[in-house]
């Protein structure tokens, strides 16, 4: 029997959200709505399509470019860096995951929030380190709480923000106060998978601890607005000295060509980012209205999903599936639900609607 270290027996995986295939196989129904990963409901942009040509699918028995240069070079224009200080990853997920085995070793701590990115708290175990968990204070990231949870050993501060699941931000001057007591030895690592959804003017600005030099990493994706989650790239932003170290960890070839190209052709579309964060504010103010018509307390989301509270989240849950409405159960009394198209979002409220009027 082959043995492995107990940090990692204890592991408990990933569990993504129910595919809609898979769902209408087991139910036996049809026509169900996807709403539990967060997805951009309007799908990729046309431009991101067209650049998946023909000539480029021709090309597919050779490796991509390892360095993925021309969407470094677009995105260090788009931002005003240099491109030695952007990583490109197989999402953004696997660039925490990297960050975590370059700086941290088994012994050594990261200090998170919770509830949090649940992905933090599992790399973190396999690297056999431990993970100090901060809770929420009025669902947000106490940032005072967690620069006094900081030790000796601690090597990584994880921050979301927006943070997933409740869609809260941590403000600009929490953010300067966490940054000036952070030991120069930790690496605060800032994901920002949803900022492009952030409308709040009070929302901290990472670029500017990432300009003054500081030891952060800054986290994007193309998974959320842009929709191509399927395509799995996103991208980090740090001094070249950190990226330097994370490229000898990080896998060759971890962007696929098809990929870059389509992520290329999707920062260049404005248009459908702005499309896209016009949807998701619709829908958001949709939600609330009709969430607190039914009674539903929820959390105002700086993102593109809505955490809400019911009794018995895990009957709710299976209820919605059984109504064809996928979500993503939170614990035992919290659900988090995707800002859909406007007919998805209103198929979801219907079968909330007439869940928690049979259980009344």
């Amino acid at each position: 029997m082959l043995k492995v270290p107990e940090y990692i027996a204890e592991l408990k995986p990933y569990v993504p959200g129910k595919p809609v295939e898979e769902l209408e196989r087991e139910l036996g129904i049809k026509d169900s709505v996807k709403l539990a990963s967060n997805e951009n409901p309007l799908g990729p942009s046309e431009k991101a399509l067209e650049a998946i040509d023909e000539r480029l699918l021709r090309s597919l028995n050779r490796y991509p470019d390892g360095g993925g240069y021309y969407l470094k070079e677009a995105l260090a224009q788009r931002l005003g860096v240099a491109e030695e200080e952007i990583i490109l990853g197989n999402g953004s997920n696997e660039l925490l995951d990297v960050a975590v085995r370059t700086f941290m070793k088994p012994g050594e701590n990261a200090v998170m929030a919770w509830p949090s990115f649940v992905v933090y708290p599992m790399s973190v175990q396999a690297q056999g380190g431990t993970a100090t968990m901060v809770p929420l204070t009025d669902f947000r990231h106490d940032l005072e709480a967690m620069a006094l949870a900081v030790t000796p050993e601690t090597k990584i501060i994880f921050i979301a923000n927006p943070n997933n699941p409740t869609g809260t931000i941590n403000t600009a001057a929490e953010l300067d106060a966490l940054m000036a007591r952070v030991p120069e030895d930790v690496l605060v690592v800032l994901d920002e998978a949803y900022y492009e959804y952030v409308t709040g003017t009070s929302y901290g600005d990472s670029m500017k601890h990432f300009r003054a030099g500081r030891n952060v990493l800054v986290l994007r994706t193309f998974s959320k607005i842009y929709g191509l989650a399927g395509l799995r790239v996103g991208y980090g932003i740090a001094r070249w000295e950190i990226l330097a170290e994370m490229n000898k960890v990080r896998e060759p070839f971890n962007t696929s060509t098809v990929a870059q190209a389509a992520a290329l052709a999707a920062l260049r579309d404005e248009e459908h980012v702005g499309r896209s964060r016009r949807i998701n504010g619709e829908g958001k103010e949709f939600l609330y209205g009709e969430l607190g018509s039914l009674g539903v307390r929820y959390v105002p989301t700086e993102a593109n999903f809505v955490y809400m509270f019911v009794q018995d989240a895990r009957k709710t849950y299976e209820a919605l599936l059984m109504r064809g409405v996928i979500v993503r159960p939170m614990g035992p009394e919290a659900l988090r639900v995707t800002v859909g198209l406007p007919e998805e979002n209103r198929r979801f409220v219907a079968a909330l609607g007439e869940t928690l009027k049979e259980r009344r």
